[in-house]
């Protein structure tokens, strides 16, 4: 018996993949004081009154997952906001949400997509239509974004936009036009995604309170999914310190549950330098502790280097001023000891960017200081040996899942099969961590990424890689987990269930290792535990979630249809053959009575009949499965 220790928590009777190579597998876990203290010994810690046991009841348990690349602290703010499509089954089904969130959003708001799926995630296998979209929404307006490719708008967005007939085509974009040269409501990122940037800045924002809870909410949803840590790799129109006031007041309050390392993303075109000199007076890397703090700088450092990853349009070549733009910023970089990522897509770019820093490297040695790439779709082997020369890292993401099929037809299937080269940079020992690139251009839910690198396979079935670009279900583990922890400098202290670790652990609704390859794209969390503390329960563990959370505002989406996947949407469980949840009161009743719940009571019955037969001339709605 260890009397010295009384143990916070107990895990026992699950099958644990700790990846520890010492001790791979185990059946119990111990945790005191947010830190792992023993594993497969936990019968030896003293039990006092306050030691929770919890019986895993013989499922799978992991490490808590990490993405290397997200962008939560700008997603956060707008989560409530937005309508998720990814993860939706049908466009008929996208098309109903929309038009159900329509009718609830009140005059002054928006309906949102704002990315993260694909066309060929639908049973249809098509983009909606403009025509569908107005048709489903005449007065509220709409903004539909596809990846960081094109939104559409519907005419209510459009007149709230101001986009007419006399509006000039923005620098790098496509306001599509008819033959009289009126805006159909197409917008089309050609080469970049500055029109979308604007668009979306467009759009009414929440007040701080309701940004706060959107970005718990946000949070939770991770935590469903079984992400416990990311790295913020920054984003357009995401100002420091401005935009990041939220996060730290719910990091002061202790309401954070989800672990971050933030990268600070410049906002000004050709006075880079000066926006990074600015940043630096305010902060610094390391500053923080295991939940919050500063990770250094990007992904965005010189605005000449954005080779955007639109494969429905050519190559962009960048400008001749790239070279002397990134020189001056990393040079500064380097000079401060500031760590720093780099989004690059094709290796015409990446080969350009590495002269500069094979060149500062000369000047000022990057020893000491972390930096690495984002993306690396296209990079070459000899780009790849020149990164390893220098010390650098690879975040991937599941892009490619998203874009596959466009890639494929304008690159075709050998290029296609190195996008990215990730078992090249692994036998060459470039660190490299997994991650989504969400909320935008790819879904944030990690077991699609997961399911990427393992099969090969594209969202909509394409398959890109032969074996030899596929990863085993543990290596593509171990880069969503150890991997990652690598690019926010935390490697040994989290991405391992080992004794010293954090505390980051997840139970799984399936056992990832077994489960059939389709099936894990599915899985999600029956046990969130962050820092030693449960921050998620659902199944036999939902007892033990914390308290539900209200939604705000009223009218959220999210309120109705949770997010990905649309989890809650009671109508396409019911027709599913899902039982309706029994409504449970909160202390959002007392606010608020229990008339959302006999919204829920009715909207489900209603399930049963068809509601779309005059929409789609079938008699039926089928294709809303």
């Amino acid at each position: 018996m260890n009397t010295s220790q009384q143990a916070d928590l107990i895990l026992h009777n699950g099958r644990i993949t700790t990846l520890d190579p010492k001790y791979p597998q185990a059946k119990n876990v111990a945790i005191k004081g947010g830190r792992i203290v023993g594993v497969d010994d936990a019968e030896s810690y003293a039990r006092g009154p306050a030691t929770r046991a919890i019986d895993l009841k013989g499922r799978r348990l992991i490490p808590g997952l990490n993405d290397s690349h997200m962008h939560i602290i700008r997603g956060g703010l707008s989560y409530n906001l937005e309508l998720r499509w990814d993860g939706v089954p049908s466009l008929a089904d996208a098309l109903r949400m929309l038009k159900e969130q329509a009718q609830r959003t009140p005059p002054g708001q928006w309906v949102r997509v704002i990315g993260g799926w694909s066309e060929f995630q639908f049973a249809e296998r098509r983009m909606p239509t403009l025509e569908e979209i107005n048709a489903v929404s005449p007065e509220t307006p709409v903004f539909v974004l596809h990846l960081y490719c094109r939104g559409m708008l519907n005419k209510a967005a459009l007149r709230a936009c101001g986009y007419t007939k006399d509006t000039p085509n923005p620098p790098a974009g496509e306001i599509q036009r008819d033959g009289n040269g009126n805006p159909t409501g197409l917008l089309i990122a050609r080469p970049n995604a500055g029109i979308l940037y604007a668009t979306v800045g467009k759009q009414p924002k929440l007040p701080p309170e309701q940004q706060m809870n959107s970005s718990r909410h946000f949070m939770r949803e991770l935590n469903r999914l079984g992400l416990t840590s990311l790295v913020d790799a920054g984003g357009g129109s995401q100002i420091y310190p401005d935009d990041y006031a939220i996060i730290e007041e719910l990091h002061k309050r202790g309401e954070m549950t989800v672990r971050m390392a933030y990268n600070i993303f410049t906002q000004k075109p050709k006075q880079e330098k000066e926006d990074f000199m600015r940043c630096m007076k305010l902060t610094a890397p390391g500053k923080g502790d295991d939940f919050y703090r500063c990770n250094g700088a990007g992904e965005m450092l010189v605005y000449s280097a954005a080779d955007f990853e639109d494969f429905l349009e050519p190559r962009p070549d960048l400008p001749s001023n790239l070279e002397k733009d990134l020189k001056e910023v990393v040079s500064l970089l380097a000079a401060n000891k500031w760590p720093f990522r780099l989004h690059a897509t094709y290796d015409e770019s990446i080969s350009r960017m590495l002269n500069v820093f094979e060149e500062v490297n000369r000047e000022i040695p990057f020893k000491g200081t972390n930096w690495f790439f984002d993306h690396c779709e296209t990079i070459s082997d000899r780009s790849l040996e020149r990164v390893k020369a220098l010390g650098g890292g690879i975040a991937i993401q599941d892009r490619m899942a998203f874009q596959g099929e466009y890639f494929l037809d304008r690159y075709g299937r050998q290029a296609a099969e190195r996008t990215p080269p990730v078992r090249k940079m692994l036998e060459l020992g470039i660190p490299v961590g997994a991650g989504t690139d969400a909320t935008r251009v790819a879904s944030y839910n990690p077991w699609l990424s997961l399911y990427w690198l393992v099969s090969g396979n594209t969202l909509g079935g394409a398959s890109l890689y032969t074996g030899a670009n596929r990863l085993s279900r543990e290596e593509a583990l171990r880069l969503y987990t150890q991997g990652s922890s690598w690019f926010s400098g935390d490697s040994g202290k989290k991405g391992t269930i080992a004794v010293g670790q954090l505390a980051d652990v997840v139970a799984l609704t399936e056992d990832y290792l077994s489960v059939p390859e389709e099936g894990i794209k599915g899985i999600e969390s029956v046990l969130t535990i962050v820092d030693g503390k449960i921050v998620y329960g659902a199944g036999e563990f939902q007892d033990l979630a914390p308290a539900p959370l209200p939604v705000l505002p009223e009218w959220s989406p999210i309120k109705v249809y949770g997010g990905y996947g649309a989890p809650l949407d009671i109508r396409k469980a019911a027709r599913a053959g899902v039982p309706v949840p029994q409504h449970q009161h909160t202390a959002e009743c007392h606010s608020h009575g229990c008339l959302h719940a006999a919204h829920q009571l009715l909207v489900g019955i209603k399930a049963a009949a068809p509601r779309y037969s005059d929409f789609w001339g079938l008699g039926c709605d089928c294709f809303a499965f």
